[in-house]
């Protein structure tokens, strides 16, 4: 079983930073497929950012490109989203999800529908972040 724990909200004011991590167990956190969503109040879970279980690629949601960067650290078995220039709207409750990739036909399947979070396989329990204006 994979636990997924995120960490690093709080509040912060409109145009300021945040730096979300999210560690996930296992031994294989290298062939993890991760991404991040959000939650807001009303409002249905959305995409934010994912990257391959390499690093190598990348994908953010419209709303966030250019604010937020998404990373990860292999060896800390470890997943940060960097967010900068925050707005109110960008008050969520954030998730982190993983899901572990094999083979490539799993890697096909993930890379085709990252911002879905059907795709993902293990959740964490959320990390509020609120921007006041």
């Amino acid at each position: 079983q994979v636990q997924v724990v995120e960490s690093g909200g709080g509040l912060v004011q409109a145009g300021g930073s945040l730096r979300l991590s999210c560690a996930a167990s296992g031994r294989t956190f290298s062939r993890y497929a991760m991404g991040w969503f959000r939650q807001a109040p009303g409002k249905e879970r959305e995409f934010v950012a994912a990257i391959s279980w390499s690093g190598g690629s990348t994908y953010y949601a419209d709303s966030v490109k250019g604010r937020f960067t998404i990373s990860k650290d292999n060896a800390k078995n470890t997943v940060y989203l960097q967010m900068n220039s925050l707005k109110p709207e960008d008050t969520a409750v954030y998730y982190c999800a993983a899901k572990p990739i094999v083979t490539m036909i799993e890697e096909a399947t993930w890379r085709s529908g990252t911002w879905e979070a059907t795709k993902y396989d293990y959740w964490g329990q959320g990390t509020q972040v609120t921007v006041s204006s």
